[in-house]
C-alpha cells in the first residue's frame, strides 16, 4: 500500500500520510486537512475517525478478536485475576510475583474511604439511580485528596491516586448496594483478595461471618476482566475527553461512568433482564417473542443479542457463558425470568434466522443473568460494569497524558440561518 492517500478538490490534489498499527489497521492521518484544504471531515458519531493512537486493546470486530496489551481475552479469562489485568492495563506488562504482590497490598492499605463520605450517603433520596451516586461519590474524592488536582503530579502522585481510586471503588460500589437495601454497610477486611473483599461488603452482616463460593469468586472475576476495557467506546472516550483538558482523575472517571450511564452503552445488561421480565409478565411463551423478533414490522427486539462492533461473535459470551452455567448450577436457582432466559440462548443458538444473521447472545445477556442470579437488583448491574470498566479508564487517561495528547475539539459544519437582523421584543 502507497505511504500517502491523495485527496483532490477541484484542480489541486493533496497527500496525507498512511498511518499503519502494529495489527495492520491503517488510517489516513487527516490533522492537517484544514490547515492544507481549508475543509473538514464530516463524521457523525465518529464512526470512522481514529481520536488517538493507543497501545492498550486491540478490537476486530469482524474476527471476534479482543486482546489485552496483545493478550488474548481468552487466556487472561482463564489464567489471571481482576489485578493481574489491572496492572496489564495500568503499566504495560503484566506483573511479576513480587510485582502482583506489592500492588495488592497498595490496594488494600487504601480500600477504606474516609468516614464523612457517609454523609453524602444519608444526603441522597432513598430512590436515587446508584449511577448517579456512583458519579457523584467518585467526583468528590477530589475533595477529599486536593493533590490530584495537580495537572503535573509527579509519577510517583499520579500512581497513588490511581491506587486510591482503584481500591476505594470497590468499597463506594458495596456501600451504595448496602444503604439501597437499608443495611448497615460492611468496612474492608484486607485478608481478602480484591474479589472476594468486594462480594463480603456487599453480601456480608456484620454478626457473622460469611463464605464466599469460589464459583462466585471466579464469575465475579471473569465478569470484571471481560469489562476492563473495550478500546475507544464512548465512555473512555468520554474519559480522555474529559481528561485532555488536564482534569483531575476522579472528575474524568465520573464523567465516564455518566457516559456508561446510558442505556445505550453501560445499560444493556439492565435492558436485558427487563425484556425477560417483560416476557414472564406475559405469560412466558418464548416462541411468541421470537417470532415478534423475527417480524420486520414489530418493533419488539431482543435485548443482549448481536454487537454493534462485534459482526461475527462476541469472544466474551463464549467466557462468560461458561461462568453463567457453573453459577446457575452451583447456585441451584428456581427463577422463571432465567428458565426463559435459557430458552432464548437455545432458541438464538439453533434457530436458523438467528444463525445466519449472528445474532447471538452477547456478553450483556450473560453478564445481566450472573448478576441477577448472585442477588443484585437490576439498577446495580451498570455500576457493577463501572468497576470493571475502571481500570481500562485510568488506563486509557494515564495514556493520553503520557502522550501529552492536545485538548479534544471537534469541529462541526454549521447549518443554522445567517445574518439575521436582531428585531425589538416590542415587534416581535
Amino acid at each position: 500500500m502507497s505511504e500517502t492517500a491523495t485527496v483532490k478538490l477541484g484542480d489541486k490534489t493533496y497527500d496525507l500520510p498512511i498511518v499503519t498499527g502494529t495489527e495492520n489497521e491503517n488510517a489516513i492521518d487527516i490533522s492537517k486537512l484544514r490547515d492544507l484544504t481549508g475543509f473538514i471531515t464530516l463524521d457523525s458519531g465518529y464512526k470512522n475517525t481514529g481520536a488517538t493512537k493507543s497501545a492498550i486493546t486491540y478490537l476486530d470486530g469482524e474476527q471476534g478478536i479482543l486482546k489485552y496489551r496483545g493478550y488474548s481475552i481468552e487466556e487472561l479469562a482463564e489464567k489471571s485475576s481482576f489485578l493481574e489485568v489491572s496492572y496489564l492495563l495500568l503499566y504495560g506488562n503484566l506483573p511479576t510475583k513480587e510485582q502482583l504482590d506489592n500492588f495488592q497490598s497498595a490496594i488494600s492499605r487504601h480500600t477504606l474511604i474516609h468516614e464523612d463520605m457517609k454523609k453524602f450517603f444519608d444526603g441522597f433520596p432513598s430512590k436515587s439511580h446508584p449511577m448517579g451516586q456512583l458519579s457523584s461519590l467518585v467526583v468528590s474524592l477530589s475533595s477529599f485528596y486536593p493533590e490530584s488536582l495537580n495537572s503535573n503530579q509527579t509519577a510517583e502522585e499520579q500512581n497513588l491516586t490511581i491506587i486510591k481510586l482503584i481500591a476505594k471503588m470497590a468499597t463506594v460500589v458495596s456501600w451504595i448496594y448496602k444503604k439501597s437495601i437499608g443495611h448497615p454497610i460492611i468496612y474492608p477486611q484486607n485478608k481478602y483478595d480484591y474479589v472476594t473483599n468486594f462480594l463480603n461488603m456487599t453480601f456480608g452482616q456484620r454478626t457473622e461471618e460469611i463464605e464466599i463460593d469460589p464459583v462466585v469468586v471466579s464469575a465475579m472475576n471473569t465478569l470484571l476482566i471481560l469489562h476492563a476495557d473495550h478500546e475507544q467506546n464512548c465512555s473512555t472516550s468520554t474519559v480522555r475527553m474529559v481528561g485532555s483538558s488536564d482534569c483531575n482523575l476522579y472528575a474524568s472517571i465520573a464523567a465516564g461512568i455518566s457516559a456508561l450511564w446510558g442505556p445505550l452503552h453501560g445499560g444493556a445488561n439492565q435492558a436485558v433482564i427487563e425484556m425477560l421480565e417483560k416476557i414472564k409478565e406475559d405469560g412466558g411463551d418464548t416462541e411468541k417473542w421470537i417470532n415478534k423478533a423475527k417480524d420486520k414490522n414489530d418493533g419488539f427486539r431482543l435485548m443482549g443479542f448481536g454487537h454493534r462492533v462485534y459482526k461475527n461473535f462476541d469472544p466474551r459470551a463464549k467466557i462468560i457463558k461458561k461462568a453463567c452455567d457453573e453459577v446457575l448450577e452451583k447456585l441451584g436457582i428456581d427463577d422463571p425470568v432465567l428458565e426463559i432466559a435459557k430458552k432464548l440462548e437455545a432458541a438464538a443458538l439453533n434457530d436458523p434466522y438467528f444463525v445466519e444473521r449472528k445474532l447471538y447472545p452477547n456478553v450483556d445477556f450473560y453478564s445481566g443473568i450472573i448478576y441477577r442470579a448472585l442477588g443484585f437488583p437490576t439498577d446495580m448491574f451498570t455500576v457493577l460494569f463501572a468497576l470493571g470498566r475502571l481500570p481500562g479508564w485510568v488506563a486509557q487517561w494515564k495514556e493520553m497524558k503520557e502522550n501529552k495528547e492536545p485538548i479534544g475539539r471537534p469541529r462541526q459544519v454549521y447549518i443554522g440561518e445567517v445574518n439575521r437582523d436582531f428585531v425589538d421584543i416590542s415587534q416581535r
